[in-house]
């Protein structure tokens, strides 16, 4: 038996929380709503708080580094095509690439966007490109026109990442288990 594998482990600190992880697969996520998200959607299946996000307008609590969706009306998204708008809201979207789930959700169409049924001087064409650079450099973009129905969609968002979580947690605690039972250590 290696000695030093002993000592050290017996220093590595043990985790409270995490010995209720079988309660895991009774959990829902909640909804993190950004305190500066000025009309948030409502959610009807999870419940949801308002918190302060460094990226996005939503997430859940404890994924609040791995899970974001950015929010955007068409009006809003218009606004964003030009000038310093533009410069901002590009750096947001790169903040996106590092989580494991990141969208832009579009609460309207392509159709409304193509009618250019918003007050702006910005071609249709040039928003429409401007999207698809954005998501070939950074997130994908999802359009969802009725806000009810975009409310599903980030609760359905959010229940399948948490649960990833959660699957992944248990993976960890499997694997150390089954380490405990066969008695196995790296030597």
């Amino acid at each position: 038996m290696n000695m030093n594998a002993t000592t050290e482990q017996e220093q590595i600190p043990t985790y409270p929380a995490m010995k209720g992880l079988g309660d895991l697969a009774s959990m829902r996520p909640v909804i993190v709503v950004d305190s500066r998200e000025q009309c948030p959607l409502v959610f009807s299946r999870l419940q949801a708080i308002r918190g302060s996000l460094q990226t996005g307008d939503y997430s859940f609590a404890g994924g609040e580094e791995t899970f974001a969706v950015e929010r955007k009306s068409v009006p809003d998204l218009v606004g964003c095509c030009v000038g310093e708008n533009r410069e901002r809201f590009e750096r947001e979207l790169h903040r996106l690439r590092g989580f494991n789930f990141a969208r832009l959700l579009i609460v309207g169409s392509k159709d409304e966007i193509r009618a250019g049924l918003y007050r702006s001087k910005i071609s249709p064409t040039a928003v429409l490109h401007s999207l698809a650079a954005w998501e070939a450099r950074f997130i994908p973009v999802v359009y969802e026109p009725d806000p009810a129905e975009a409310a599903r969609l980030v609760e359905t968002f959010a229940y399948w990442a948490a649960r990833e979580l959660c699957e992944q947690a248990n993976n960890l605690l499997r694997a150390g288990r089954l380490h405990e039972r066969t008695g196995t250590e790296n030597e």
